[in-house]
């Protein structure tokens, strides 16, 4: 079942891209080798525990479990960019509690030893006496982290601290808040992910849902940001696929992040209709029948949230372009196309009927919105593409159909007949693609607009 999930995953990856996988002690050993067999065990870059819970004990007969794994891969790790969490307010107040004269630039400052761990691989170039400021020198017991050019820029800079203990000299490195540039520090992911536990997931879904428990102990929302803070970019517009979607915790962190971060993350959610056990009957009056109906609706519920926050403002402080707070939902259906099956026999009179069902490939009961958005993805239109109503068109209904990715367009009439008056107001010229059903023309209507732009029929 995962084999081919993780394999279509890989394909859909950017180059720089990564997956996360998360998944409980019994299977662990079953996934990491799968995923190194799809991504490559080169392309591991880390397997996160996470502490889940903080209580129990009672009815285990063994072992309190308390954990569960992340697995990290990603489509190609040489192309990957350091990972940084953003910076931690928390971090920032505990430990960044010095100021010197760079302080307007690079902010408060905390002490960092220089002298490098055992950890460290031993390395000549980095054992060197330091001058120090009252005369004298100091070396390191092993070694130091940086090379001496370096410490010395560091020494001119004012960056060094050295504290007297008894007979012995400490040196420190000032670690600003800030870079050169002005940009606050962020944090390196750690493996262990704590603080973070099932039961903050049941209250994010309650909460939302005015107190009714539609699904016990979904995702936290919290641990989807900490994942979507390690892999994705605010700014680069990125894409988050969860093909295991569940009550949609994953959607409800990308917008958060988005207007948290002045973010432009976007989101696609995959999620069966799994039956509940039983249906949900909402105060609003809502029913939810499936999984799928849950997640629907708490995304609707989050963008309503978030359209009321702060009196409904949206602040553009931050922001170069305007907050996106919409989604479209697709279901999985039959087509509205006619699908060719052999005749029962090869009896001419069989071939022609059953040709003669295909004079209108349309099926009964058709609806316009449907074979629009199936002719879109059959042209290779994005699934965010735009349908509107050309309203100034008069004999005709005539839509036009935008994928605002692309940058292309087509314009569709699904209509049993074409009014030539209708089709010479839309202007059509040489580039443009024009969709229509073959029923609809004529010999000489047809001529005319194969001269006149790209015509497609139905």
């Amino acid at each position: 079942m995962m084999y081919p999930r993780l394999f279509v995953a890989r394909q859909l990856l950017r180059d720089d891209g990564v997956i996360f996988a998360s998944v409980d002690d019994n299977e662990v050993h079953n996934l990491r080798m799968l995923m190194n067999e799809v991504f490559g065990e080169e392309n591991r870059i880390e397997c996160f525990v996470w502490k889940k819970s903080y209580g129990g004990g009672a009815k285990e007969r063994y072992a309190v479990t308390q954990h569960e794994y992340v697995l990290l891969y990603a489509r190609a790790g040489d192309l990957l960019e350091d990972l940084w969490l953003p910076p931690d307010p928390e971090t920032e107040r505990r430990y960044y509690k010095y100021r010197d004269d760079k302080f307007e630039a690079r902010g408060p400052y905390r002490l960092k030893p220089l002298e490098a761990t055992k950890s460290m691989d031993r390395r000549e170039n980095l054992v060197f006496p330091i001058p120090l400021p009252q005369g004298g020198e100091v070396r390191p017991r092993r070694q130091w982290w940086w090379g001496r050019d370096r410490v010395l820029r560091a020494i001119a800079n004012d960056e060094l601290v050295f504290t007297q203990n008894g007979d012995s000299v400490s040196v420190s490195y000032k670690q600003y808040l800030k870079d050169e540039s002005g940009e606050k520090r962020g944090m390196k992911p750690f493996s262990i992910i704590d603080g973070i536990y099932t039961q903050h997931g049941t209250d994010d879904l309650t909460s939302l849902f005015d107190g009714q428990v539609v699904m016990q102990f979904p995702k936290p929302v919290a641990l989807m940001k900490r994942l979507l803070n390690t892999g994705t970019d605010a700014e680069r517009g990125d894409i988050v696929l969860d093909f295991f979607a569940g009550s949609c915790a994953t959607a409800q962190a990308v917008l958060e992040l988005n207007r948290e971060h002045a973010g432009d993350r976007r989101f696609i959610m995959v999620q069966l209709p799994e039956p509940l056990d039983a249906p949900i009957s909402l105060n609003s009056g809502t029913e939810l029948r499936t999984i799928a109906d849950i997640g629907k609706e708490r995304i609707r519920r989050v963008i309503q949230k978030l359209q009321t926050a702060d009196g409904g403002q949206k602040s553009m402080e931050h922001r170069e372009t305007p907050e996106d707070l919409g989604f479209r939902v697709y279901e999985l259906a039959e087509s509205s196309f006619r699908q060719w099956s052999p005749p029962p026999s090869d009896a001419p009179d069989a071939v022609t009927s059953q040709m003669g069902m295909f004079a209108d490939p349309l099926l009964d009961g058709w609806k316009p919105e449907h074979v629009i958005c199936e002719v879109a993805l059959k042209e290779g239109f994005g699934m965010n593409c735009q349908i509107e109503r050309i309203e100034d068109v008069a004999g005709n209904t005539v839509w036009r159909v935008t994928d605002p990715d692309q940058e292309q367009s087509f314009r569709i009439c699904l209509d049993a007949a074409l009014d030539p008056e209708a089709i010479r107001s839309l202007n059509l010229g040489r580039d443009d693609i024009f969709i229509c059903r073959d029923v609809a023309l004529d010999d000489s209507l047809a001529a005319n607009l194969a001269l006149q732009c790209r015509l497609k029929v139905i």
